[in-house]
């Protein structure tokens, strides 16, 4: 990914804050004090909150008409459908509900569409199917807020419908349900906007039950893997419903999950947000993707375990399949971009795709270009496309402006997908085009960096560990993103069949390995020697029963030590400590400055180039820099303008000095104290 520039927060990990006082570690001080958590009692709350979190399910619109029915319902022993949609979030919520209702005694029939033959959410078809299944409710989960012709349908044939969605919608065409579950909708009371499709579901059982806590214990491990898998903020009562769900997934009793877990050689590991991102939901999601998505459903459902491992067996051979169509598509649309670098949104269609896998190119496209892509799968005279946002682009509102050339949108302002007839192609990206340019971002996004590390000591095993407290990771709650200036580049070697890459660095003394997924060493810009930046995440690497701290690198550049050096070297300014303070001088640091100058005839250069052209051999220039000023402070050197460190010469004849008595140097190591 490209980025515009690095923004660096500059937060110490000062001993004396009350977090430090408290007991935590400098490094998860640091990370809790950059989120706004400054007190003991926030940093408890944050970390380790815990019922008091969820939120009143009936404070949602409808919820009391929805509870009503479905009581009703229970009560009337009536056959009831779960109609749900084909990714993660809307599998697990058809099976929570399947389940729940199943427990109840209800003859229940779960129904998710062919992503191929029916495409995304509610259509007439199914809903006449079920209804010739003697089904006289419909609970929609994760789908529906847009299914206003369908809701009509349904009332016609004589089914009721209740919809539960967690997506955009447009108040002037809400369907006419029984009841509308959706905490986006204007009129929602509902204080957490951002639940996933299966945590609407479980709060409607947590309705429908009266209380939240045995629903919770019960179902909060389908509830995590769906809300993980969706990507919403991972705060408050989410956070909360996640991190009790991986609990759960740690001694799992679900015999679909276990077997998942163990196929996909996630068995014997912690299980974390990671687990499920890069594990469960890319092999739950192959099902949907390649419309078999039914072998999902009965894996999370089964009680019997020889069918958990035969199901689960399947899944990891869809998704080795569908890894290969993502490769085909992927290089069939580079080779449409035939090298080109556009300046307005991509949008690429063909007929030879499937429609299951282009969301993936659509994002890898995105990434790589840095705008906007929309892949559209053409079939007849029709076409289904995949769309994804690049630096905040609001694809909904796009899409909400050129929907005259649609024939239906639906989706979220990052990710969102479309149908279109052949015929409106053409309109359509002249209307994409044209409303990108009148609403294009600033610039490409900023990588902001939580905490810059100027003690490589902080990066120790403890620290790295405490940091686990901030599990679960994902959005609204991402991991800790860091970085080092100035480190050493000391080694580059291919792993992964020279898909990735494994880096050596050294900073301060200490050295780091580092982990680049999914970079070569053509894509990394810098050589072995050179000085670079490192964007990074800490993390723990157990490899051989040997545990050590390993930096999984989220970018790299050169570094440029001029902005800060001129900034040190310009008499007059205060020294910038926050960022001078990485550089702290040693006594051998000061004396090859010293033997430095003297070799260059007792002066400082007359400019900033010249003066980093004296800077020793694997000495950093801002290092070098402060020397310089702390040997000017101390009256060994002598500035010949008093404005100006330029051209400062040595003194003849000086006095020794105790480099200690330096207020410069005196300053910087204070801020470590």
């Amino acid at each position: 990914m490209n980025y515009s520039k690095w923004k660096i927060t500059k937060i110490g990990c000062s001993s004396g804050s009350e977090l430090r006082r408290a007991g935590y570690t400098p490094l998860l001080a640091a990370m809790l004090d950059v989120r706004g958590i400054n007190t003991a009692a926030e940093a408890e709350k944050f970390l380790h909150g815990g019922a008091e979190t969820l939120c009143d399910p009936m404070l949602m619109k409808d919820m009391d008409k929805a509870v009503e029915r479905i009581r009703t319902a229970l009560s009337a022993h009536e056959t009831v459908a779960v109609y749900g949609d084909y990714d993660v979030d809307g599998i697990t919520s058809t099976c929570l509900l399947t389940d729940w209702l199943r427990s109840r005694g209800v003859d229940c029939h779960p129904y998710i569409p062919d992503r191929i033959e029916e495409g995304y959410g509610l259509n007439t078809g199914a809903i006449k199917l079920l209804k010739d299944k003697g089904v006289s409710l419909i609970i929609s989960v994760d789908c529906g807020i847009t299914a206003a012709k369908e809701a009509e349908f349904a009332k016609e044939i004589g089914v009721d419908l209740i919809i539960t969605d967690h997506h955009e919608c447009r108040e002037q065409t809400i369907p006419d349900a029984v009841a509308v579950i959706d905490p986006k909708q204007e009129q929602c009371r509902y204080p957490n906007k951002d639940l996933a499709g299966v945590g609407v579901a479980l709060k409607l059982v947590c309705a429908v039950e009266g209380r939240s806590d045995t629903v919770i214990k019960e179902y909060a491990d389908l509830a995590a893997i769906g809300t993980v898998a969706d990507v919403v903020p991972l705060t408050g009562e989410n956070r909360y419903i996640v991190r009790t769900g991986l609990a759960m997934l740690e001694n799992t009793k679900r015999p679909g999950i276990a077997a998942l877990l163990h196929e996909s050689g996630a068995e014997d590991r912690r299980i974390s947000s990671s687990t499920i991102g890069f594990s469960l939901a890319p092999r739950l999601n192959a099902a949907g993707r390649l419309g078999c998505v039914s072998i999902a459903g009965k894996l999370l459902m089964t009680e019997d375990k020889a069918e958990a491992a035969r199901l689960a067996n399947e899944l990891c051979e869809l998704n080795r399949r569908r890894q290969a169509l993502e490769t085909d598509i992927w290089d069939d649309a580079s080779k449409m971009m035939s090298g080109t670098a556009p300046e307005t949104p991509i949008v690429l269609a063909s007929e030879n795709w499937h429609q299951g896998v282009i969301g993936i190119a659509a994002s890898k496209l995105a990434e790589q270009y840095s705008l906007p892509t929309v892949m559209i799968c053409l079939d007849g005279d029709k076409g289904k496309g995949s769309c994804r946002s690049y630096a905040g682009f609001n694809l909904f509102d796009a899409l909400s402006a050129c929907s005259e050339h649609l024939e239906g949108f639906g989706g979220h302002a990052l990710a969102a997908g479309l149908n279109i007839r052949r015929e409106n192609l053409k309109k359509f990206c002249e209307a994409f085009d044209s409303y990108y340019r009148e609403n294009k971002p600033e610039e490409l996004p900023t990588l902001n960096c939580d905490i810059e590390i100027t003690d490589p000591s902080t990066l120790d095993m403890d620290g790295v560990r405490s940091l686990e407290q901030l599990e679960p990771y994902g959005s609204g709650n991402p991991k800790p993103l860091m970085c080092i200036q100035s480190a050493k580049l000391d080694r580059v070697t291919p792993i992964g069949g020279g898909r990735h890459l494994r880096l050596s660095v050294s900073f301060g003394g200490v050295g780091f390995e580092c982990v680049f997924f999914s970079h070569t060493e053509s894509d990394l810009g810098v050589n072995v020697g050179d000085r670079i930046d490192l964007a990074f995440t800490p993390q723990i690497n157990e490899f051989r029963f040997r545990s050590s701290v390993q930096l999984q690198v989220t970018a790299v550049r050169r570094h440029d030590p001029r902005p800060l050096c001129r900034m040190m070297l310009e008499a007059g300014k205060k020294l910038p400590e926050s960022e001078a303070v990485a550089f702290i001088p040693d006594r051998e640091a000061f004396v090859r400055v010293w033997r430095s100058l003297k070799a260059a005839g007792g002066a400082v250069a007359a400019d900033l180039d010249g003066i980093l052209r004296q800077c020793p051999r694997n000495l950093e220039p801002e290092r070098f820099c402060i020397c310089v000023l702390a040997l000017c402070e101390l009256g060994l050197l002598h500035k010949l303008r008093p404005d100006s460190v330029f051209g400062a010469r040595i003194v003849s004849g000086c006095a020794k000095v105790n480099l200690e008595d330096s207020t410069i140097i005196k300053s910087l190591k204070a801020r470590f104290k």
